[in-house]
């Protein structure tokens, strides 16, 4: 109603299908922005073989409405993890132009990047609160109603389902709420339920006076309107205790798809009876909207659910921290005995994980209570589980610090939340970090449980892990073996921490070129966790992956290829195609193939996991970077250098990008682009890439086997150039150094002395 110009405006912004089209609705909360959207989107259907609508007013909202937008598209994409789903959307939208988007109820400007960033094709509809910083984008302002129009809007609010109704006083009550339309619809939808005039609904806002909503940092009629029928709403629920207390715990969820039995577990058959009536008086009064399973709450109801006011009876700040407490409690409740590892429990943390990441995102972590603190710090465990360790360190530092200041430095939780903040940095390739926690943490064990107790064993065998990681395989070894001989002992051979105790020793010994031991061990392994586990539980199929791994370390690749090619299709079937570890077999499979000079069914396997890194960690992470290396490796080998190069260049702008300029990643490309270069007879371009290589080696590594080896690549790449003067001094300083490692007859020194000789000959002759 009244938005006839509006909506002229938002179509000539969208009149453009051919191209990328943008336009933004803004306005303060309340005014229709949704409904604009909503309007054009049912006006325009035919032009689009797509709508989807995503909240997006947090990040946790944003992104599940771009995961659920994955999973329409493609159903068996429910089982992958969040962010997996996310760059799936994005991928989608970029390669497809006729689509309609509507982000709705965006924040600010930027929190649109991850969309406009990526997406150059379609139509992008965004509403939103904040009215400038949109440059680049058509703007639509919508106010306020007009008198008349507000006035019709309340009649049909109230005939929808009082049709003979008496609307005196519509006018004023209208005056009174500002001629905003969400307050006057809810007002209509309040009078239909209750059947009072809109008199008697003023009546009642007067004994209530208009607060300023200070939460969202806006001010005006808007939110006070808002604030008085929320209060309003809620006096009338009075006569339900349980409905205002509900309404606060749903305020510290996620806004939609609340599971309607997190709020009803662990309760008697009263409270449950109570909770039901609860949530059925709160729908009727159009607090929330119920489904069958779950429930949607406006996030403006939240938002000032969640906002204390010590002057409002509605919004004491006592109760908003026990809402949020017993909210976190019931997160974590269906979490306690469930293992982020095992793919049984997935499905229950993907429920929770939405909610989770609202309550953390909304909640102060300096006010963190021990619910709050459990709840981050399983969160973590999951996401570090899927691959996401940046959240995860995230996650795991919050309950840190929140158990530390909550219980104190020895308390048990408080050390536990430490070591796994040091493994999640470990995870994230900051060893720096971890082995400094790992050893404090361990420190106080010992000092707390005793230097003895299977407690500090724990903290002793996650600090091997971590010198394991870091390559002090001298501290690490003796750490494994004190602490297996322990668990041994005192647990028996067949408990998960002696076997996760043995495989890691396992991996050192293997790491330290003990091949025999290693093989033993994960030989042994493999047969008890098969026997006690079943052939196709996960840490079954960890311990075969390792096996494969002993044995391609020893040589072995007739044992190896097979047992590898026999654990990735366990791993897909039972962990998923983009797990972690299913991609680290997929990578360890195909560099076997490739290292036995059989680099073509390496390709489609380098290929996959290389897609699988991105959608998990994105295309700069390191893990990405290096798959994409031996991808063009791989490509190279198999005589396809103009792809080859193709990926060296972009991974060398990634590399650049990413890690800078003087990274050892970024050399290795640089290095390996100017060898293809090399051999496809590109040497103008190959020579100032080895130069470069060269004097960033001679930088990093100094006077190397390392620095010998990039000395001889650019003298061979002037020696192909005609750059015979040139060549020779690399030449004779490689060989030098050659000669002085490996000896004057090492093939090595041999091939580079006859360079050397046709060199100079060539010098001679000219």
């Amino acid at each position: 109603m009244g938005r006839s110009n509006e909506l002229r405006q938002l179509e000539t912004a969208l009149a453009n299908s051919q191209q990328a089209a943008r336009a933004v609705i803004h306005g303060l909360g309340g005014t229709g922005k949704s409904t604009l959207a909503a309007r054009f989107a049912e006006l325009h259907e035919d032009r689009f073989d797509l709508v989807w609508w995503v909240s997006a007013d947090s990040e946790a909202a944003l992104t599940t409405g771009l995961a659920d937008l994955a999973v329409s598209l493609e159903p068996a994409a429910a089982s992958a993890p969040l962010e997996q789903r996310v760059d799936m959307a994005l991928r989608w939208l970029a390669t497809h132009p006729s689509w309609l988007l509507v982000l709705d109820n965006l924040t600010a400007p930027s929190d649109a990047d991850v969309v406009l960033s990526r997406v150059r094709t379609g139509t992008v509809v965004i509403t939103s609160r904040r009215g400038t910083g949109w440059e680049g984008i058509p703007a639509i302002p919508i106010n306020m109603l007009k008198p008349d129009e507000a006035r019709q809007l309340l009649a049909w609010t109230v005939n929808a389902d009082w049709p003979d109704a008496d609307l005196d006083g519509a006018a004023q009550l209208c005056e009174e709420l500002g001629w905003l339309p969400l307050a006057i619809h809810q007002a209509g939808a309040y009078i239909a339920q209750t059947r009072i005039t809109p008199t008697a609904y003023l009546t009642l806002l007067t004994h209530y006076p208009a607060r300023m909503f200070t939460a969202t940092g806006e001010s005006g009629d808007a939110q006070r309107t808002m604030a008085r029928i929320w209060h309003v709403t809620l006096d009338k629920l009075a006569d339900t205790p349980r409905a205002e207390e509900l309404l606060r715990r749903l305020a510290w969820c996620a806004p939609t798809s609340i599971p309607r039995n997190l709020l009803t577990a662990a309760t008697s058959a009263d409270d449950h009876l109570d909770l039901i009536h609860a949530t059925g008086r709160l729908a009727a009064y159009s607090m929330i909207t119920l489904d069958p399973d779950t429930i949607s709450v406006h996030r403006l109801v939240q938002a000032v659910t969640r906002t204390p006011d010590p002057a409002d009876q509605h919004r004491q700040p006592d109760n908003i921290a026990q809402a949020r407490d017993t909210t976190a409690a019931a997160l974590v409740a269906p979490l306690i005995d469930t293992d982020p590892h095992m793919p049984a429990s997935w499905s229950t943390f993907r429920l929770v994980l939405p909610h989770a990441r609202a309550l953390l995102g909304y909640a102060f972590s300096g006010l963190d209570t021990v619910s709050v603190c459990e709840l981050a710090s399983r969160i973590g465990s999951y996401q570090l589980d899927q691959g996401d360790t940046t959240t995860a360190v995230a996650y795991h530092t919050r309950a840190a610090q929140g158990f530390y200041r909550l219980l104190g430095a020895d308390h048990p939780n408080t050390l536990n939340s430490r070591s796994n903040l040091a493994s999640a940095y470990q995870d994230n390739g900051d060893l720096a970090r971890a082995i400094p926690l790992f050893e404090a943490a361990l420190a106080d064990a010992e000092r707390v449980f005793g230097p003895d107790a299977q407690e500090t064993l724990d903290f002793l065998h996650n600090l091997a892990g971590a010198y394991r990681t870091d390559g002090d395989l001298d501290r690490a070894i003796p750490l494994f073996e004190t602490v297996l001989t322990s668990r041994e002992q005192v647990l028996g051979k067949s408990h998960p921490a002696t076997f996760v105790c043995r495989s890691n020793l396992a991996a050192a010994s293997e790491a330290s070129g003990d091949l025999s031991r290693a093989i033993s061990l994960n030989e042994s392994l493999v047969a008890d966790r098969t026997q006690t586990l079943g052939p196709h539980h996960p840490h079954t199929l960890i311990s075969r992956n390792n096996l494969a791994g002993s044995y391609q370390a020893a040589g072995d690749l007739e044992h190896a290829i097979p047992l590898l090619q026999s654990v990735l299709a366990d791993l897909e079937h039972v962990l998923g195609v983009d797990h972690p570890t299913t991609m680290t077999t997929r990578h360890n499979l195909a560099e076997v193939y490739h290292r036995s000079g059989n680099p073509d069914p390496a390709i489609p396997l380098l290929e996959s996991t290389v897609a699988g890194y991105e959608r998990a960690l994105g295309a700069d992470h390191p893990k990405s970077l290096a798959c994409r290396l031996c991808l063009a490796a791989a490509c190279r080998d198999a005589g396809d250098l103009d792809r080859a190069i193709s990926l060296y260049e972009a991974a060398l702008l990634s590399c650049e990008d990413a890690l800078g300029s003087s990274d050892l990643q970024t050399l290795t490309c640089r290095n390996e682009l100017a060898t293809t270069y090399h051999i496809n007879g590109q040497l103008n371009q190959a020579i100032p890439l080895r130069e470069a290589v060269l004097a960033n080696g001679e930088r990093i590594f100094g006077e190397n086997t390392q620095t010998m080896v990039f000395r001889n690549n650019l003298a061979a790449a002037y020696q192909a150039a005609g750059k015979n003067e040139q060549s020779i001094p690399l030449f004779e300083s490689a060989l030098t150094g050659f000669e002085r490692i490996l000896g004057s007859q090492h093939q090595t020194t041999e091939l580079i002395r006859s360079n050397l000789k046709a060199a100079r000959e060539n010098v001679d002759r000219a």
